[in-house]
């Protein structure tokens, strides 16, 4: 009998046809202070001025959306740069936002959150993207009060 090759074709769930599919516009906020900005920042229409327009699908990874920040922020591309992610979204009670944080990835480092999609965060369209980055040398100091080793530390401005 002759040989039969099998061949398993793993289908991500939530994958996109890219050649199909249109992209939409994700807004993209950076800071690069280590802190996420401050929600009012984005009430009565404003929002912060650091803005990236990137056009992309659902199924774009956390990592996928790092790499494209570091084209245009080269001081982002140093090893261990840590780069949190988070919503911003309106808020269905009142005329203000919220922000929900949904990962953390860093630069030259796998890790858990480097294959989130945006679609396994729950992300909706018209939403934006806050990142907060932080250069390694100022997460990575052992001594200094306020900071932490630990990959997923949220952080966000204090008011």
């Amino acid at each position: 009998m002759a040989g039969i090759d099998v061949v398993i074709e793993e289908k991500k769930e939530d994958a996109v046809d890219r050649q199909k599919v249109c992209p939409f516009l994700l807004r993209v906020f950076v800071s690069t202070s280590g802190y996420h900005f401050k929600l009012a920042d984005y009430n009565k229409g404003n929002t912060p001025a650091n803005e990236l327009q990137i056009y992309t699908w659902k199924d774009a990874t956390l990592h996928e959306l790092m790499q494209l920040v570091k084209e245009v922020n080269p001081e982002t591309r140093r090893k261990g740069t840590k780069f949190n992610f988070a919503f911003i979204f309106p808020d269905n009670r009142g005329p203000m936002y919220r922000m929900r944080d949904i990962g953390t990835t860093t630069t030259g480092i796998k890790g858990p959150d480097d294959l989130k999609t945006l679609a396994q965060a729950r992300f909706t369209i018209g939403d934006y993207m806050d990142i907060a980055i932080t250069p390694p040398d100022s997460w990575n100091s052992g001594g200094r009060k306020g900071y932490s080793n630990n990959f997923n530390n949220h952080r966000q401005r204090p008011y």
